[in-house]
């Protein structure tokens, strides 16, 4: 234990403390594009990080992401839907969850999720709730993800499907016992951030009766493009 370790005392039972992060922005001097891209661009802010040294301006290069949703399908089985597909930066075939871009002018992180779980899947859910959420790197990038948990799992009409193309149209989806996906993620099977994410808070939720779970629709102000002024 050093001595700055024994000046922080431990939080106590009534003095406010909660394990929760919070918006803080600091002091947005000047931003530019630095490359626009089909997905993301990259971005290069210069920001005042304390008010009280006027003189100390940063730069920070990150890259600017639409966000995206993900879906933690779950049958009545406490089975968990995983799908297959290929990934070009990592050339690996990896398992993840129903996932996409919140790409669409408008569209709301729900509705995303529920086209997103129907064009990957040919499914649809009849309940949803917000089960976690995520930013995937945030000390270079404004990705913000959400997870999903849906459940009454149903099919869709054939002449309903979306015809998936590119890498989608390789996907391979199963159906995994909730505690062999937690199996798999234990022991560096899995390598998607989404899917490992979701299997964990999956099994915790279903371990704990699904009582954390949220609305569907409740704020997003750990999304920098959907954060309302009363968030900071």
């Amino acid at each position: 234990m050093t001595d700055n370790d024994a000046a922080t005392p431990e939080p106590q039972v009534g003095d406010g403390y909660v394990l929760q992060d919070h918006v803080n922005p600091r002091e947005l001097v000047a931003s530019e594009t630095l490359v626009e891209g089909a997905i993301f661009d990259v971005v290069r802010d210069r920001i005042r990080l304390r008010p009280e040294k006027s003189a100390e301006i940063l730069n920070r290069d990150y890259l600017r992401h639409p966000g995206a949703v993900a879906i933690a399908a779950l049958n009545d089985r406490n089975e968990i839907l995983l799908i297959n597909q290929y990934r070009q930066p990592v050339g690996m075939n990896l398992w993840e969850i129903p996932a996409g871009l919140l790409d669409i002018e408008g569209e709301e992180p729900l509705a995303a999720a529920q086209r997103e779980l129907a064009e990957e899947t040919d499914l649809t859910a009849d309940t949803w709730h917000t089960l976690a959420e995520f930013n995937n790197s945030p000390g270079c990038s404004t990705e913000a993800n959400r997870i999903f948990l849906a459940r009454g799992i149903g099919e869709m009409a054939p002449e309903d499907r979306t015809e998936r193309e590119g890498e989608e149209a390789e996907i391979v989806t199963r159906w995994v016992p909730l505690e062999e996906a937690v199996t798999a993620v234990l022991t560096s099977r899995l390598h998607s951030p989404s899917a490992n994410i979701a299997i964990l808070a999956a099994y915790a939720s279903l371990q704990r009766g699904h009582q954390d779970l949220r609305a569907p629709n409740e704020p997003w102000p750990a999304h920098p493009n959907l954060r309302t002024s009363s968030d900071a």
